[in-house]
């Protein structure tokens, strides 16, 4: 029994270990949206814009304000107060040359106010709907901002894939073109061949060759773009294939976040004329005021204070500042509309998109096939002697060709259906918040 468990732990962590080492698309989304440091700066951004809101709310409260104070001066008025204050005036007090000339006098004070807006022209109500909507804009502009980001991921996982795939076949043509390369030689080298046929096959190879380096080098590219994406390393295998067995496409329009932050914005613009309008109406409010000034810790007067009054201000910039107002909710409401006609044509675009890209993978699959066949009757053909080097080539180009457009098109299908959903406001790979 300890025997067959001492065999089972390493088959457990290789698995464990290969299980990490494994990537779908779901989860490389949902790593970028976890652990980039761009999309977290946008959470932060709509926290403080949430904390705004609040404020805006908060701005119907009482608020509260304390003073406190030690003075001393002779200045005839402020001493006569300060002493009246302090509930110690006397009979002598009222002496013309002590209200003239009063001796420096110290005292200690405080008071304590609460003041509660009642009326302000409607904008304590349009700064507290302006802040909403603003902290709704910011929201749906960070999920807007998400699936950006998982179009992203999408682009360079599946980007990634392809170059893997195109790796493969860059090999294989390389593979192929040295054995071109060793078949010719060595009839060249028994005479049975021009030499200028030899040439032509290390040409062949080299340019193969080449090709794999540059091939490499779209690999490396797509993995570290993938990287940058997911904030951190990415796996050695990316598991989700580029042709998935449920070739499903999204249909049902959800909800856009560039035009309900759009939305919200004109809302906010709304709410700034409202209150900019308010400008033109008085202000009501209530004030208590409790207050004390002592000559000695014991010995002092106390007050209290009620006071119920408006306010008007007039002022000639603020006619202007509605003017103002009123052309940011035009322009607001006209950028509204125009997000909402060009998210339309994003519709059409992608749908149209994606039915090309479908078109051309079932021709380069065709192609693809009837160039593997080519290749390998010209290849067995060459070495009886019945055709050309120059008909192997062009069998060889050929099917790098088909290949090639196989796995354009393969991406584009999957990159086409992924801003199909984006421009619908769909997750993409049904990957939800």
């Amino acid at each position: 029994m300890k025997q067959a468990v001492r065999l089972l732990i390493p088959w457990l962590a290789f698995a464990s270990l290969s299980a990490q080492e494994s990537l779908t698309i779901q989860d490389a989304i949902r790593r970028a949206w976890t652990d980039q440091s761009g999309l977290q700066a946008g959470e932060a951004m709509v926290a403080g814009t949430r904390a705004e809101a609040e404020a805006a709310r908060n701005l119907r409260l009482p608020t509260l304000a304390l003073a406190a104070g030690l003075t001393r001066s002779n200045e005839p008025m402020m001493a006569f107060g300060t002493r009246l204050d302090q509930a110690r005036i006397t009979q002598a007090d009222f002496d013309p040359a002590k209200l003239n000339h009063p001796d420096a006098l110290t005292g200690a004070g405080a008071t304590l106010t609460l003041s509660q807006p009642l009326y302000a022209g409607g904008r304590l109500d349009a700064a507290r709907k302006a802040g909403a909507a603003m902290a709704d804009s910011a929201a749906a502009s960070q999920a807007r901002r998400r699936q950006e980001v998982a179009l992203a991921v999408d682009q360079a996982y599946f980007g990634a894939q392809v170059a893997e795939k195109a790796l493969a076949f860059a090999e294989d043509t390389l593979r192929q073109a040295r054995e071109t390369e060793r078949f010719v030689q060595a009839r060249v080298d028994q005479g049975l061949l021009l030499k200028s046929e030899g040439a032509r096959t290390r040409a062949f190879r080299a340019q193969s060759e080449a090709g794999v380096v540059e091939a490499r080098q779209r690999v490396a590219s797509a993995r570290s773009a993938l990287a940058l994406l997911m904030g951190g390393e990415v796996p050695a295998t990316l598991a989700t294939p580029v042709e998935p067995a449920d070739a499903s496409v999204p249909e049902a329009p959800g909800a856009r976040g560039d035009l309900e932050a759009a939305r919200a914005r004109s809302e906010a613009a709304r709410q700034g004329v409202s209150a900019a309008r308010g400008a033109w109406r008085p202000e009501v409010g209530l004030n208590l005021a409790a207050g004390t000034a002592r000559y000695s810790l014991g010995d002092g007067g106390n007050w209290t204070t009620v006071s119920l009054g408006a306010r008007w201000t007039f002022s000639f910039a603020d006619s202007p500042r509605v003017q103002a107002a009123q052309a940011g909710a035009r322009a607001a409401e006209l950028g509204l509309k125009w997000q909402e006609r060009q998210a339309g044509r994003e519709v059409e675009e992608a749908r149209r998109g994606l039915e090309t890209a479908q078109a051309r993978i079932a021709f380069a699959k065709e192609a693809e096939a009837a160039s593997e066949s080519v290749r390998t009757m010209r290849t067995a053909r060459h070495r009886e002697g019945l055709l050309t080097l120059v008909e192997v080539l062009d069998a060889e180009t050929a099917l790098a060709g088909a290949r090639t457009l196989l796995l354009s098109s393969q991406l584009d299908w999957r990159l086409s259906r992924a801003q199909l959903a984006l421009a619908l406001g769909q997750p993409i790979e049904d990957v939800k918040e």
